[in-house]
């Protein structure tokens, strides 16, 4: 009850109320339970009339242990949700990116040419300048005439230069404009505000996680990150349960097992006395009845001849003789 309420300012309170509710109703069902099973009875009706207390208690003991597993096992269910919860936002963010990618593949598609031709116009900018550079001081090589000063060939190299220069100029004015719209098209649809969790929001996200959350990770402890059963931790949180389980059904098991007692005696005398006690309280009412019903007969005859007579008297005095 106290992680039904967590968060409420009531939640203490809720939780020692349904405390004491419920432990005065499992002490007052074991009693009457435990009690009611006859050991002057046979074996076989013995564990008949204890199943459904055996039953009750398996449940009671799942019920109530797992709350018990949750804060033992916090620290680890904590590191499961956080791993969980940053999953589902990285498969959040690809889902999102897939969509957005084949919405938008062309726009896309454009802004990876011009980034590859920039690129490529960078590096044939900086070895069209370092031949200009080597015309202009004359070194001799199979793309430079060897003449030194600014020369009709490096006037030439020099055009072809500012051309690339110039495209480069143009190219990067285009990529500019298409990843604008792209950023424009990621904050309508969405995507821009979606970024993966920091430690801080993962810690917050753990700390208001509902039981159902709580549960799940609890769950998969029990399991490798390969699937496979971790059996160390599974034995953990079973024996925890199972722990619980015995205890709950302790009373029955005790009483199922003591032998025939001088309580059990004096109870089944009790219970046997008042049986025929009942049988002869009946008998006496029987007898009392069968003696006093010709009494009872003749006395009702007798009134209703009076009452008969009355009414008759009552009805000749107000007759009109006329």
């Amino acid at each position: 009850m106290y992680f039904v309420f967590s968060g409420d300012t009531g939640a203490v309170v809720f939780a020692i109320v349904f405390g004491l509710l419920w432990g005065l109703a499992i002490f007052n069902m074991d009693r009457y339970i435990v009690a009611s099973i006859s050991k002057s009875a046979s074996s076989n009706k013995q564990i008949l009339q204890a199943t459904p207390r055996i039953l009750l208690a398996i449940m009671i003991g799942i019920v109530i242990s797992r709350p018990l597993e949750l804060k033992i096992f916090d620290k680890e269910i904590r590191q499961k949700l956080k791993t969980s919860y940053l999953s589902g936002q990285r498969s959040k963010l690809d889902t999102l990116n897939g969509t957005f990618g084949r919405k938008y593949a062309a726009e896309l598609g454009k802004v990876i040419d011009l980034k590859a031709e920039r690129d490529s116009l960078t590096k044939d900018i900086n070895r069209s300048r370092f031949q200009l550079n080597q015309e202009i001081f004359g070194d001799k090589t199979n793309q430079t005439s060897g003449k030194v000063g600014f020369g009709i060939y490096a006037k030439q190299k020099e055009a072809v230069l500012n051309q690339k220069i110039q495209r480069l100029e143009t190219v990067r004015s285009e990529m500019a404009q298409m990843e604008s719209l792209i950023s424009r098209r990621k904050e309508i649809e969405g995507l821009a505000s979606e970024k993966m969790f920091s430690g801080k929001q993962l810690d917050s996200l753990a700390n208001v996680a509902g039981f159902a959350d709580r549960n799940w990770a609890l769950g998969q402890l029990s399991f490798n990150a390969d699937g496979s059963r971790d059996l160390g931790t599974y034995l953990a949180i079973s024996f925890i349960g199972l722990l619980f389980i015995v205890f709950e059904c302790l009373p029955v098991f005790v009483k199922l097992m003591s032998n025939l007692g001088p309580y059990d005696i004096a109870l089944q005398n009790v219970e046997e006395s008042a049986v025929y006690t009942s049988f002869k309280d009946k008998d006496v009412d029987i007898a009392v009845a069968d003696g006093v019903q010709d009494t009872r007969v003749e006395t009702e005859v007798d009134k209703q001849k009076k009452i008969i007579k009355g009414k008759s008297a009552h009805e000749l005095e107000n007759y009109s003789w006329d």
